[in-house]
């Protein structure tokens, strides 16, 4: 089936050829054409140029935008959707004026979301993250990345990365399962390196057999994981053929960016706090930074210095970090303003950390983040006479008409 889009305002993130990842002054550059048509095939992009191009063709459905935009559709690179319930009994326990950290001393935090999902049912997970998903693919994201880390045990584990396969196959958008069995350390562990012993001999090998995860993530902070055991973990996932995704330096720099880049990561995740050796580091390597900005607005901690990451010629990507506990909003829009308002980054440089490099993040770039014959036909649709700064300026505001994945209107689907 052939479908053209015609009369578009702006169509963004145009590449005849797409670069794998943009980085340092590149972020700011976005390629569009203004009164553009676009042709979809089946469920890829075809091809697309100004409206001037256009000449007669036969296809199955035309549809006139009026003057709307198109650009593609969000990919998030960083999110735990599936968990059990939420903790907005903790969220007034910080108004009160508990930081995260003191949170989790008292039993609350990951453990309380661990006890709780422990007791939930895979069909109840499934139906809570799966309306979760609906939810975002609204809201225009298209590709995205789904972390265990909840279960902290063998059984709950396996149940929450079975309930990301099911959603793989349920959902219409592009799923990526990450194994986050080091996100804490459970209770009937006293002893952390016997858990680290835990998840790579009791946990990983099933993983690995039933095939249920695509990376491999810790958290490596004080308190929860340290250097030298994440490094045990992302070795033990790399013999399984698992790449790293990894949380570093959200509270403390103590050497997890360095010790992620030597394990080959592909991303270092949140990076709230980044020394000036960690920065020389990731300058060094290929390992791409992520920033997750409605983390540290909820949590009201400081932001990732992403305008520092991309004056020193790095890459950057934006994710949402969506969870319980410190961001529960998967919403792509609300990062995107949060990145130009908190981080100063231009409406041109978010758009290509939250497409181009988020997709790279979850090593989609072949498939997804531009507009480039080929490419899934996954994109988003604005309101009439939107720009990139409209939908940034208007944080809070939905200034999406339409979201098409794989060729389809989510509105058909």
């Amino acid at each position: 089936m052939t479908t053209l889009l015609y009369n578009i305002g702006i169509l963004y993130q145009t590449f005849k050829k797409a670069p794998a990842l943009r980085r340092g002054n590149q972020l700011s550059e976005l390629p569009m054409i203004e009164n553009a048509y676009l042709l979809i095939k089946d469920h890829t992009i075809e091809d697309f140029g100004p409206m001037t191009d256009l000449g007669d063709m036969t296809v199955d459905r035309r549809i006139d935008l009026s003057h709307k935009s198109v650009l593609p559709t969000w990919c998030d690179s960083h999110t735990h959707l599936v968990y059990a319930k939420d903790r907005s009994d903790e969220f007034v326990d910080r108004i009160q004026g508990l930081s995260y950290q003191e949170i989790a001393a008292k039993g609350g935090g990951i453990l309380n979301s661990a006890k709780v999902l422990r007791e939930t049912s895979e069909d109840d997970l499934f139906d809570s993250a799966k309306k979760r998903l609906t939810e975002l693919i609204s809201l225009g994201t298209g590709a995205i990345e789904i972390k265990s880390g909840y279960g902290l045990d063998l059984d709950a584990e396996l149940k929450m990365l079975r309930v990301i396969q099911r959603l793989k196959e349920d959902s219409p958008v592009t799923i990526k399962a990450t194994f986050l069995g080091a996100h804490a350390i459970p209770n009937e562990f006293s002893d952390t390196d016997a858990y680290v012993a835990h998840i790579i001999d009791g946990i990983l090998p099933i993983v690995k057999e039933e095939n249920l995860a695509d990376y491999i993530d810790v958290f490596c902070e004080k308190g929860y994981f340290s250097v030298p055991q994440m490094e045990q973990i992302l070795e033990a996932g790399f013999k399984y053929g698992l790449k790293a995704k990894v949380h570093v330096n959200q509270f403390n720099s103590i050497g997890g960016i360095q010790g992620a880049i030597k394990h080959q990561a592909l991303t270092v995740d949140h990076l709230e706090v980044l020394m000036e050796k960690d920065l020389a580091d990731l300058k060094k390597s290929d390992t791409l930074p992520v920033a997750l900005p409605s983390c540290s607005f909820f949590l009201e901690i400081p932001y990732a210095p992403a305008r520092r990451i991309i004056d020193n010629g790095l890459p950057l990507a934006l994710a949402s970090d969506y969870n319980p506990g410190s961001s529960p909003s998967g919403n792509l829009n609300l990062v995107l303003s949060l990145a130009c308002i908190k981080m100063k980054l231009t409406p041109e440089e978010a758009v290509n950390a939250l497409t181009i490099n988020a997709a790279f993040a979850l090593g989609l770039e072949d498939t997804h983040g531009s507009i480039t014959p080929g490419k899934h036909a996954s994109f988003i649709i604005t309101d009439a006479r939107c720009t990139l700064a409209d939908m940034a300026y208007h944080f809070g505001s939905n200034r999406i008409s339409e979201v098409f994945i794989n060729g389809q209107s989510t509105q058909e689907l």
